[in-house]
């Protein structure tokens, strides 16, 4: 093995790491192995029950796995969690264009729920690079003081270009953090504009963050994420932005009155909140809860719940035949051969899938 100069390269190389042709990577595949085998799913799940954070992290990273074996062992352990009895619990998402505030909304909401005794989970998720496929992953760093709490979990994950503004494994994600004990999930998305829908699917109460001035009446009658929001927050309501705020405020809760009731019989409400001043903070938290309240004995809390199972179902069935098409052998040479009749302009688009498609069913 060729020696390098530790001092320039700043990476010790150890015994057993093997270093590829190129000098870029640093494999060990005989750990990549051994430590896929030593996981127990029984002890993961005991140790995930008991609160243990190190092993829900590796049950997380288990369910993000596209390898088939790690598929395997993460539906063992997902079965396993939603055989446990759950406590009540509260799944609250956050939505809201970048740089709203919504780490720093989460952080001071979070403070505050962990010191009344509430163990919370942040499911941060990042978008992902289409040039690079890299994410991040930096939430962590903008919620400085709520990693530190003992009774708060942040997972920040890569969407991996999902749509939506969720992960395609953050249901699964959450369901392993209720069986660690976490009564308050928060998941924070991408942040990616108008149709955020993914996240409603998953959530029991959808809050939406705005900026004040961000723009006109007409904002507040868009149909798409305001449409689904249970509650909309007008934030960063300090300085100079008071009075654009209390603006927004009153645009945004004439525009909610023309939309027809939601089937929850909840009356979707709208805040002004400073996340750094931490005012408004106490009132989102009372509004959460009066939700819960309110869908819980009329009965909507639990069957929303049964409905999102359904729809995620489906999802899941979209997932796997996504997955196990274009890991068919046949279609990645077949794929290569219709790109190049495509781009050649011999045969269309559509031609072209709809022969892919005939092959793999044929080859069912």
């Amino acid at each position: 093995m060729k020696k390098t100069n530790d001092k320039l390269s700043g990476i010790k190389i150890k015994n057993g790491v093997i270093r590829d042709s190129h000098n870029k990577k640093h494999i060990n595949n005989n750990f990549i192995k051994n430590r896929r085998k030593e996981i127990n799913i029984e002890s993961l799940y005991e140790n995930i029950k008991k609160g243990d954070r190190t092993s829900l992290s590796i049950g997380i990273t288990l369910i993000e796995s596209q390898k088939n074996l790690d598929r395997k062992l993460a539906n063992n352990l997902i079965n396993k969690c939603l055989s446990q009895k759950q406590k009540q619990t509260i799944r609250v998402g956050i939505t809201g264009v970048p740089g709203v505030g919504k780490s720093t909304f989460i952080e001071s909401l979070g403070n505050k729920l962990v010191n009344n005794g509430h163990k919370i989970a942040v499911l941060a998720i990042d978008p992902s690079s289409k040039i690079s496929n890299g994410s991040i992953l930096g939430d962590k760093t903008r919620m400085a003081k709520l990693v530190k709490q003992d009774n708060a979990f942040i997972r920040p994950s890569a969407n991996r270009t999902a749509l939506g503004g969720v992960g395609q494994y953050t249901r699964e994600t959450i369901i392993l953090c209720e069986a660690a004990g976490y009564d308050i999930i928060f998941i924070e998305t991408v942040g990616v504009g108008q149709n955020e829908i993914s996240v409603s699917e998953m959530v029991d109460f959808f809050l939406l963050l705005k900026l004040p001035g961000a723009g006109d009446g007409l904002q507040g009658i868009k149909r798409g994420v305001i449409e689904m929001a249970d509650a909309i927050i007008i934030n960063k309501a300090d300085g100079d932005n008071k009075i654009p705020a209390k603006i927004a405020l009153n645009d945004f809760r004439n525009a909610l009155h023309l939309y027809k009731q939601k089937k929850s019989l909840w009356q979707p409400k709208v805040l002004i909140c400073s996340s750094i001043n931490e005012t408004g903070i106490d009132q989102a938290w009372e509004l959460i809860k009066s939700h819960q309240n309110i869908t819980l004995s009329n009965g909507y809390f639990n069957k929303n719940r049964a409905k999102q199972n359904s729809f995620w179902m489906m999802k899941s069935i979209e997932n796997q035949l996504k997955n196990d098409f274009f890991e068919d052998k046949k279609i990645q040479s077949a794929i290569k051969q219709q790109i190049k009749l495509v781009r050649d302009n011999k045969i269309s688009p559509f031609q072209g899938a709809k022969f892919l498609i005939g092959l793999y069913k044929s080859s069912l």
